[in-house]
């Protein structure tokens, strides 16, 4: 597999980037989800400190992510026998995917910046009441968005997978074509 994508293939760097991103947002997911409703308040603030850098993470990594896109390399063409609404319709998941990991990122940073609780969250202290700020109010709603784009996601590739057998998981690096 080389560094840059082929017209078949995604390349190393894109599979990187793509199962690191995986990973960094479904252990994101389940931070902001334990700190906002299940963690007692002690627990909270080294969890929402995970969360914070895992975010961080999650946003780098999707910044490389367009970059790479943009400057360095080509997406593969479509997969054989997709009709043309799975390709739109892959095409919008993968945007929207971009979009709220951006915004929720962006979201994440405002709510920080406006409750001005780095300092206490940093030390330990109590986890403040996000709960009236709109950029954290628009971050809940981005994470329900982001959970079912991703189900669908996961839900489609495993569908080719399993169901069509088409391996269409191997452009991302998972078994053999």
């Amino acid at each position: 597999m080389s560094l840059k994508s082929t017209p078949n293939k995604y390349g190393r760097v894109a599979v990187a980037i793509h199962w690191s991103s995986a990973v960094a947002v479904i252990l994101t997911w389940i931070a902001g989800f334990v700190v906002a409703e299940v963690a007692p308040p002690v627990q909270q603030a080294p969890i929402l400190i995970a969360h914070i850098t895992l975010g961080l993470i999650v946003f780098a990594l999707t910044l490389l992510r367009i970059l790479w896109w943009a400057v360095a390399d080509k997406h593969p063409r479509a997969a054989a026998g997709q009709s043309a609404w799975q390709v739109r319709t892959a095409q919008f998941v993968h945007l929207g995917l971009y979009v709220l990991l951006v915004l929720m990122a962006s979201s994440g940073i405002t709510t920080l910046i406006l409750s001005g609780a780095v300092p206490t969250i940093l030390s330990g202290g109590p986890v403040p009441d996000f709960s009236g700020l709109i950029p954290r109010i628009a971050h809940g709603i981005m994470s329900k968005i982001l959970l079912a784009l991703f189900v669908l996601h996961v839900g489609a590739a495993l569908w080719h997978q399993l169901v069509k057998r088409d391996h269409l998981l191997a452009r991302m690096g998972v078994g053999a074509a």
